[in-house]
C-alpha cells in the first residue's frame, strides 16, 4: 500500500502560507513560520492543481516556474486535497477541523442536505459555517491593503464570504483583467497582500488528464502567466506562488460504481466528497458494516476508517465540535489507482480522468515559489 502523506499543519502546510506573510508585512501577532522575506507588499498567486510532484515532471513546460524550484519548496495540502477544503485553509490559516470546510461535498448536519462547498448550493450562512476570522481581516485591521482577484462571479459566493472575507475583492475574467487588477491593487497604501487565483490547470487535468498534452500546454500558459504577474509587480513586492492540491490521472477500468453495486449502499444514507476522498454517511448502527463492506471491496487500494480513527490521525487538524458532524461517519480515502464514483447520484464527477482529494504525494504536496525581485 502507498504510504500517504500526513498534512503538516503548524510549519509546512498551506494553512501556514497567508499567516507567514502577514508576519512578512509586520502585521501584529502573526508569526513567519516559514520564513518568507520581509517586505512591503506580497502576492500570492495560486495556481489551482498545480502539485509539486507535476512540476518537476513537466519543468521544460514552466521555464520561469522551474527556475523558482531550487530556492523553493514544496507544502501539503490539507485533507481532504481539494480546492474548497484548501482556500479556506489558505484564507484563515486553519485547518479544516476548525474552519469546517470538510470536503468538496459534506453534509448539514441539521437538515441532512448535501452542502457543494464550491457551489454553496445549500441554504447555509457561510459566516456561520466558518465563523473564524481570516488572515485577511488581521491583515486588513493593521492597515494593510488586502485584495482578492478572481473570476466576477465569485464575488457574491459562499465560499469567498467563508475563506476571504475581509479582502476586496477584483473580478477580473481574463488574464488582461487579472494582471490589471493586480497591477493596480498591489500599490495600494504604504503595504499591500494582493491573491491572485487562476483555475485553468484544474480545469484541463479534470477534462483531459494532467498527464495530458493539453495539461502541459496549459501550464505553459499559466507560466507565462506568473511571469507577467511578477512584471505587474512593484519592484519591493514579493510574489508567492501556491496551488491548492496535485492531481493523478485514473484510468476508466479503475473507478468503482458505488450506484452500480448495492453491496456498496447498503447502509449509507448519503454519499459526499468526492471519489478520491469520500465521506459515507451512514444508517445508525450501520458503521463497522460499511467498514467491513469497504475495506473487502477495496482492499489495499484504500483506508477506509471510522470518523473517530480518522480524527485520531491528525487529518484534520483538532476537530471543533461543531464541525465532527460534518466528517463522515466512514471515510473512504483512495490510495492506489482507484476512483469511488457515484454515476447517478454525482453524474458529473464519474467521468473525469484527473482527481484529486486523497494523501498520496501526488495529490497532497504542493509548490512554494518565492520571487523576491528587485
Amino acid at each position: 500500500m502507498i504510504v500517504p502523506v500526513s498534512p503538516q499543519y503548524g510549519g509546512g502546510s498551506l494553512a501556514d502560507v497567508l499567516p507567514s506573510v502577514a508576519g512578512a508585512l509586520s502585521v501584529p501577532g502573526e508569526t513567519n513560520v516559514l520564513g518568507l522575506p520581509a517586505a512591503p507588499r506580497y502576492a500570492v498567486l495560486l495556481l489551482d492543481g498545480l502539485g509539486w510532484n507535476l512540476l518537476q515532471r513537466y519543468a521544460e513546460a514552466a521555464p520561469y516556474l522551474s527556475s523558482l524550484i531550487p530556492a523553493g519548496r514544496s507544502l501539503t495540502a490539507g485533507v481532504p486535497s481539494t480546492t474548497a477544503v484548501s482556500l479556506t485553509s489558505l484564507g484563515t490559516g486553519l485547518p479544516p477541523g476548525a474552519h469546517g470546510i470538510v470536503g468538496y461535498t459534506s453534509i448539514v448536519p441539521e437538515t441532512g442536505d448535501l452542502l457543494n462547498a464550491l457551489a454553496w448550493d445549500a441554504p447555509v450562512d457561510p459566516r456561520r459555517w466558518q465563523p473564524h476570522g481570516t488572515v485577511f481581516d488581521r491583515a486588513a485591521a493593521a492597515g494593510v491593503a488586502t485584495r482578492n482577484v478572481s473570476k466576477a462571479r465569485f464575488d457574491s459566493s459562499g465560499l469567498t464570504a467563508a475563506a476571504f472575507r475581509g479582502s476586496a475583492h477584483r473580478g477580473a475574467d481574463t488574464v488582461e483583467d487579472r494582471l490589471d487588477a493586480t497591477r493596480f491593487a498591489s500599490r495600494e497604501g504604504k503595504s499591500s497582500l494582493v491573491y491572485v487565483y487562476d483555475s485553468q490547470l484544474d480545469y484541463i487535468g479534470h477534462q483531459q488528464g494532467c498527464d495530458s498534452w493539453q495539461w502541459q500546454k496549459e501550464l505553459s500558459a499559466a507560466d507565462d502567466f506568473a511571469l507577467q504577474v511578477r512584471s505587474a509587480l512593484p519592484r519591493d513586492a514579493v510574489l508567492l506562488v501556491v496551488a491548492d492540491h496535485g492531481m493523478i490521472d485514473i484510468a476508466p477500468e479503475h473507478r468503482v460504481d458505488v450506484d452500480l453495486e448495492p453491496a456498496l449502499t447498503d447502509g449509507v444514507r448519503v454519499v459526499g466528497g468526492e471519489s478520491r476522498f469520500r465521506h459515507l454517511y451512514c444508517v445508525p448502527g450501520a458503521e463497522l458494516d460499511v467498514i467491513a463492506t469497504y475495506s473487502e471491496r477495496l482492499g489495499d487500494k484504500a483506508l477506509v476508517l471510522s470518523r473517530s480513527d480518522a480524527i485520531a490521525r491528525g487529518w484534520f487538524g483538532p476537530v471543533e465540535d461543531r464541525v465532527a458532524p460534518r466528517l463522515g461517519d466512514v471515510i473512504v480515502a483512495s490510495l492506489g489507482p482507484v476512483a469511488l464514483v457515484a454515476s447517478r447520484r454525482h453524474a458529473q464527477e464519474a467521468n473525469l480522468i484527473g482527481l484529486h482529494g486523497s494523501l498520496t504525494a501526488d495529490e497532497m504536496e504542493i509548490p512554494l515559489l518565492v520571487d523576491a525581485g528587485r
